[in-house]
């Protein structure tokens, strides 16, 4: 997907590569060599690169004011906030009138650092400067900075009543980790990382980091705690971009994303690994089309009755943004049907990713970089009411920050949540955080006494005790009315998420076999989720 700030960043230096003749530093001969060779690989955000021909310059050129500002300019792609704000500043001092486009990035560095007073200062000086230039004003997004700084300001000054903790070690690392995902029972956590476990090489094509690997972390009842994480047994990962998109709610399936295919590039597609009966995960298998396209797809997650699959990509036809979600329902047991776009008011002209679809099957998380964010991406929600999708809800400060927040699952009991952020503290680029919600529901709201989350589960199974497949497992409530339904996979294993606390009925009609009816009590979980397990014998006519 794109990256607004990095684009904007480049396409300023990009109109203003000749600023320095401009202001007299461009003298001749080697000198005016680096300088160009140092905007080109600025150009090309090859921000490290340019940073050190920028210092080799600034040794000759002792407080001039534009090479401070390149500098900082350069900081800033790096993301090195504090180095940004330390040479804008002093290029700033130095001749606050070096570059035009100083206060636009000096504020856009104070956003980032939380300077939110500093940051609106600096871009309403921008906008002073170049009011009567429209055009200009648009390609600066200035307007765009000063709303997220509006929405930063309000949500930091009245904040959600939720902690927020890094994961530690046992998950996290120096290097990016990201990208979570949980089972619905709670016990299996999966994430994606860049660390050098199992690499020989690193993306040099890209941002010259280690790919991506999947990792995996169990929960132990003993310790009450994640074990430490490993590398996913089985043939899941390569020397290549393998990403987690989810895990499914019964922990049978992940969905991955993979961008290179025997050794080419590619946009990237949709891939599912399944759990064999050792444990081990097996080769990924493509979606296929209509879920792929030529295009970028990425982000999948499964509903909990595994009969319909959301997924973010970048096809434009019937696109509100470049990256918008999508969703798409079940054909078969292994064919999906033509997907269709969520629409306003969750898809936006701006990038939506970082989906995940609560346990309830109707509460949607995404990310999002609209004025509504406080600054980068931020967490959004939206309820599915009846056929239509709510307005999307910013989660709030300290769930989101001004700095990168771009995917958040929640627990099926709904007391934690899983946010990936890179946020101040971190023990590495991207970490991922538990977020605690024992004070609020995840809308901001007051914790109520709303019913719990619990797993039905089980076989359905011929005469012979053998699992049956592809047959429709339906729940009705107590008041006779369908409230529920999912099929057996190809072990002939169901799963489904219902409110604890209720009375049920199983009703399945599968040709062959004679019509069954089973009730039952669900009971709830107190300080985790309940698991039931109704195995289904059907009887031959």
């Amino acid at each position: 997907m794109k990256n607004r700030f990095l684009t904007t960043l480049t396409a300023v230096s990009f109109f203003f590569v000749f600023q320095a003749s401009a202001q007299n530093i461009l003298d001749k001969g080697e000198e005016q060599v680096k300088l160009f060779n140092a905007q080109q690989r600025l150009n090309a955000q090859d921000f490290r690169s340019a940073l050190n021909i920028y210092k080799e310059l600034e040794k000759t050129r002792a407080n001039d004011a534009y090479i401070e500002y390149k500098m900082g300019e350069c900081y800033l792609g790096l993301m090195e906030i504090q180095s940004a704000i330390e040479f804008f500043e002093k290029g700033k001092k130095h001749n606050p009138k070096a570059d035009p486009e100083q206060p636009l990035n000096l504020g856009r560095a104070y956003h980032i650092n939380s300077e939110i007073d500093k940051a609106m200062k600096e871009f309403e000086a921008y906008k002073t400067t170049i009011a009567t230039n429209k055009k200009k004003l648009k390609e600066s997004q200035v307007e765009y900075y000063l709303a997220q700084c509006g929405v930063a300001k309000t949500l930091m000054a009245k904040p959600v009543d939720a902690k927020v903790t890094n994961m530690g070690t046992s998950i996290n690392s120096e290097y990016d980790d990201k990208r979570p995902s949980l089972t619905a029972d709670g016990k299996t956590f999966i994430f994606t990382s860049r660390r050098p476990e199992g690499q020989t090489k690193v993306d040099k094509e890209g941002d010259n980091k280690y790919f991506e690997d999947i990792y995996m972390s169990n929960w132990d009842d003993t310790k009450k705690a994640w074990a430490d994480a490993e590398q996913i047994p089985g043939a899941i990962n390569t020397e290549s971009h393998d990403a987690a998109c989810s895990i499914s709610p019964d922990g049978k399936q992940i969905f991955i994303y993979k961008n290179e295919v025997d050794g080419e590039s590619k946009g990237g597609d949709i891939y599912v690994s399944k759990k064999s009966s050792t444990g081990k995960w097996q080769t990924p298998k493509k979606l296929g089309v209509p879920v792929n396209t030529t295009y970028f797809e990425d982000g999948a997650c499964l509903s909990p009755d595994g009969n319909t699959l959301y997924f973010v990509s970048e096809n434009p036809k019937g696109a509100l943004g470049m990256a918008d979600v999508w969703k798409s329902t079940r054909a078969t047991k292994t064919e999906w049907g033509k997907p269709v776009n969520l629409g306003a008011p969750v898809n936006t002209s701006e990038d939506e990713g970082g989906i995940f679809l609560a346990a309830d099957g109707k509460t949607l998380f995404f990310s999002s970089a609209g004025p509504k964010s406080m600054g980068m991406h931020d967490m959004f929600m939206s309820k599915l009411e009846g056929s239509k999708w709510s307005e999307p809800v910013n989660l709030g400060y300290p769930i989101n920050t001004v700095k990168e927040d771009k995917s958040f699952i929640l627990s099926t009991d709904g007391r934690f949540a899983y946010v990936t952020s890179n946020r101040d503290g971190g023990l590495g680029d991207d970490d991922i955080y538990v977020v605690d919600l024992s004070n609020i529901s995840i809308d901001g709201k007051p914790k109520t006494n709303a019913p719990s989350l619990s797993i039905l589960k089980g076989k359905v199974l011929n005469p012979d005790g053998q699992g049956i497949a592809a047959v429709e497992v339906n729940i009705y409530d107590d008041a006779g009315k369908k409230v529920g339904n999912t099929a057996s996979n190809t072990e002939g294993e169901y799963f489904i998420t219902m409110q604890g606390n209720r009375k049920y009925e199983i009703r399945i009609s599968q040709k062959g076999f004679k019509d069954f009816t089973l009730s039952f009590d669900l009971p709830a979980g107190k300080d985790e989720t309940f698991t039931l397990v109704k195995d289904v014998l059907l009887s031959a006519k």
